[in-house]
């Protein structure tokens, strides 16, 4: 075991010695991560803005406030023609004067559409029926606040109280049947996360282990009381700890960065993401003890990290592909550890649910390794 441990972080140590090791560990996933997750943000998806709502405000009154407020509960951002950045708003919504006062007399309170500088907006249904359901749930306060006697007038404290009480119905809305599609960073962190761990241990494994066979590193090292499973074991052993640092930078940044929820399964997510980086790793191991050039190696390994991450479901949802695609991706590790990933990630369920591509990951893992030693040669 000592020399396992002793090869392990000698070639730690050398992968990260090579600046351009950090560009492909921490760069380039992160700039992935962030274009992906940007190019297939979509409803639902952490990066969906709150529609811009420019409101001319000319009441005085306590219900233009409490209207004001009950917009910003409909998920409208509110802008007011004092805000410097109010021109950005396609639509508005005019508040007329004694819009208080008229109301509180029993009499109807009109809100006026707008449209400033004459542009239109593609979200402007979108906007209306949330203006809707703001001018519905301030009268339903209005109502609440008076009770059974309608010859109450109207106060602020009261509308105040209601706002704040806890709803007596509330409406608890999931998903039936199908799962939700991943979308944004959601969907680009596992997916950058799967394809560049997959990438770099091929790669760095390969080439190292080419190089070390060319060189005759391999074979004097066989001086030594190291056995081939401790070579290997070794070499495994090194790649998961660089698998573990790209790992923790990119679960830091999808949390503090992107601000992906990572729920209570940090656990899990790290135990599927050390299981598929110990497959990546022995396949890596395995290319390099069946290639000789270093050349031919970096070239295979690109090219079948990124057919993996493809097919995988890596670069987009399986959810949207054909069956017979979905069938290919669960032929590969990449397929499965992107399932198992979405379970803990986006859907946010436990390790249980995840228990099928866990065991899938071990299957792949168990017969990688085994070919890494059946075909390892010095």
């Amino acid at each position: 075991m000592r020399h396992l441990f002793l090869i392990g972080h000698h070639d730690l140590r050398l992968f990260l010695r090579n600046r351009s090791s950090w560009i492909w560990l921490v760069v380039m996933p992160l700039a992935f991560v962030y274009f992906m997750g940007f190019a297939n943000r979509g409803p639902g998806g952490p990066r969906t803005t709150r529609p811009l709502l420019l409101v001319d405000n000319r009441d005085t009154g306590f219900l233009g406030v409490a209207f004001l407020a009950e917009l910003g509960e409909q998920g409208l951002e509110v802008r007011l023609p004092s805000h410097p950045h109010s021109d950005q708003a396609r639509r508005g919504i005019r508040i007329p004067t004694n819009f208080t006062d008229t109301v509180i007399a029993g009499n109807q309170g009109r809100v006026v559409f707008f449209t400033p500088g004459g542009t239109d907006d593609p979200s402007s249904a979108l906007i209306e029926m949330r203006v809707l359901r703001a001018t519905i749930a301030l009268n339903s306060h209005l109502l609440e606040g008076l009770g059974a006697d309608t010859d109450t007038t109207p106060t602020a404290d009261a509308l105040e109280a209601v706002r704040h009480r806890e709803a007596r119905v509330r409406l608890d809305a999931r998903h039936a049947g199908r799962k939700p599609i991943p979308t944004g960073f959601n969907f680009s962190l596992p997916g950058i996360l799967v394809m560049y761990l997959m990438m770099n241990l091929l790669t760095f494994g390969g080439v190292t282990l080419a190089w070390e066979r060319r060189s005759g590193v391999l074979r004097r090292m066989q001086v030594h009381p190291v056995t081939n499973a401790a070579l290997i074991g070794g070499k495994i052993y090194g790649l998961l700890l660089l698998a573990g640092i790209q790992i923790a930078v990119l679960l830091l940044a999808g949390r503090f960065l992107f601000s992906v929820n990572l729920g209570d399964n940090l656990l899990g997510i790290l135990a599927v993401l050390a299981i598929y980086a110990w497959v990546a790793a022995s396949i890596g191991i395995l290319l390099g003890s069946i290639l000789r050039s270093e050349d031919k190696v970096v070239g295979l390994c690109v090219l079948v990290s990124m057919v993996m991450a493809a097919l995988g479901g890596c670069w987009w949802p399986l959810e949207i592909v054909p069956e017979t695609f979905q069938f290919l991706a669960h032929c590969l590790p990449t397929g499965w550890a992107m399932d198992a990933l979405h379970q803990l990630i986006t859907f946010g369920s436990d390790l249980t649910a995840a228990r099928r591509p866990l065991a899938a990951l071990l299957g792949f893992a168990a017969v990688a390794n085994l070919a890494a030693i059946r075909f390892f040669r010095v």
